[in-house]
């Protein structure tokens, strides 16, 4: 981030604003929402900020500015349309470490004012770092659209009984539950049809509950992250990862996505790391249960769907063993990712009316697959963690009658917009990633289905 995004406290601020065309009053109108104290300084006035001036007592200097103007101030908006100007006050600003704002004008600006949701004392901020103000008030437009416009009660209530709440209830994450458990339900949907009183006793109510129960045990979410792409995550599975205390993922699992999980979550990282051996299974099970016992909400966060060679059952019948709750959350496996992404489905009524999954790497680090099966006519193969022994796949899928011009497809950092694809045949596969330097996690996918992508590759990543 180019700019630190911050809310400062208004109450003992003092803003000078130099300029009162309509471009300062659209910036006097933003600063008069709170109670800073504001200055004026402008050789000319506008009467929009003449009548903002009278209604609310303003101190405004009708003249031009002095540099000693800047003193006393914490931030300043300039806003001529003079440019030496400008340049003067903003490097005048910066010599004495004031915060300056040259209206519309992003490299004299030390700080910029976002795009506001207001709602207080709910507020929303959003900035571009000034590229695009366009998408920015459509992403606003987006936002106005779907906040509650009285979701300021929610805020109201919020503060009416957050002493209440964190007296009554001893750790951070059992207070985090419980608000979670309001604002998600019939309390909050009371607040914002303005009925207070049922919603003082509902909530007292349900604040003695929470705190005679017992809350000791957490619950852990196996969750799916597709196969890289954020835009492919559920609603579900992201829900859930912002509501996580500790999120547990591996390297499957893209930096993009770990990037949405809730900001003061715990990370375990558990993947493979440089000079270090992976994690042991039976550790990372371990790992869930304790976190879970200590009364954690855990995201078991895996890379394409849990289910699919992703261990997801391993880990669960460990907690099944410890009677530990869990929720799984389905994702697009890595096979479907890869494939759409690359424009290769993997079926089609002229080339193969089935599809088998399989896994290049089995428990005991061999690859003895049932190679028949596998090299069955109008099929497509999908192999799974099998780059390592990209060469054994291909011999053994030519001995058991697949041609040596049969089709293959390796694709590596699938859907992100690194993504790699490399075409060739079971003959030449193995020089051609060598070429190549394709490295894992890459995905292997075998059958005349591969034809089609020189006709069906929509996705082409920079």
């Amino acid at each position: 981030m180019q700019y630190f995004p911050v809310f400062i406290d208004a109450e003992h601020l003092s803003v000078l604003i130099v300029g009162a065309g309509e471009v300062g009053a659209r910036k006097l109108e933003l600063i008069l929402k709170t109670p800073a104290k504001v200055t004026i300084v402008s050789p000319w006035v506008s009467d929009t900020v003449k009548l903002l001036v009278a209604e609310h007592s303003l101190t405004l200097h009708e003249r031009k500015f002095e540099d000693a103007d800047i003193f006393s101030h914490n931030m300043i908006f300039v806003a001529t349309d003079d440019p030496h100007v400008n340049q003067h006050i903003h490097d005048h600003a910066c010599a004495h470490n004031i915060l300056v704002n040259v209206v519309d004008n992003t490299p004299l600006c030390k700080f910029i004012t976002p795009s506001i949701v207001d709602r207080s004392p709910i507020i929303i901020a959003m900035s571009s770092g000034g590229v695009a103000p366009v998408l920015l008030r459509y992403l606003r437009q987006k936002l106005e659209s779907v906040i509650p416009n009285k979701v300021e009660r929610l805020g109201r209530f919020s503060e009416k009984f957050r002493s209440a709440v964190k007296s009554r209830l001893a750790t951070v994450t059992q207070r985090r539950y419980f608000w979670e458990s309001v604002l998600d339900g019939d309390i909050a949907e009371t607040v914002l049809q303005g009925n207070e009183v049922k919603a003082d006793a509902d909530f007292i109510q349900e604040l003695d509950n929470f705190a005679n129960g017992d809350h000791s045990q957490g619950e852990v979410y196996l969750v799916g992250a597709g196969p890289g792409d954020p835009d492919l995550l559920t609603f579900r599975a992201l829900r859930l990862m912002q509501k996580a205390d500790i999120v547990v993922y591996d390297r499957l699992v893209s930096p993009e996505i770990v990037e949405l999980v809730r900001r003061d979550a715990e990370k375990i990282y558990v993947g493979k790391a440089k000079s270090k051996h992976t994690i042991p299974q039976d550790e990372i099970n371990q790992l869930l249960v304790d976190k879970a016992l200590e009364g954690n909400r855990v995201v078991r966060l895996k890379g394409g769907d849990p289910f699919i060679f992703g261990r997801g059952g391993e880990e669960l019948e460990t907690l099944v063993e410890y009677g530990i709750n869990f929720q799984v959350v389905p994702a697009v496996t890595a096979a479907s990712g890869a494939a759409s992404y690359a424009g290769i489905p993997l079926t089609h009524r002229d080339h193969a009316q089935s599809v088998v999954f399989a896994t290049g790497h089995l428990r005991d680090n061999t690859i003895d697959l049932n190679w028949t099966a596998l090299a069955q006519p109008q099929q497509t193969a999908v192999f799974y963690m099998g780059m390592t022994g990209l060469s054994i796949i291909s011999k053994q899928l030519i001995a058991h009658g697949m041609s040596p011009d049969m089709p293959i497809a390796i694709v590596a950092s699938a859907t992100m917009p690194h993504q790699r694809v490399v075409i060739g045949t079971l003959s030449d596969i193995v020089d051609k990633v060598e070429a190549a330097n394709i490295k894992p996690p890459a995905l292997i996918i075998v059958g005349t289905v591969v034809k089609l992508r020189e006709q069906l590759n929509w996705f082409n990543p920079e």
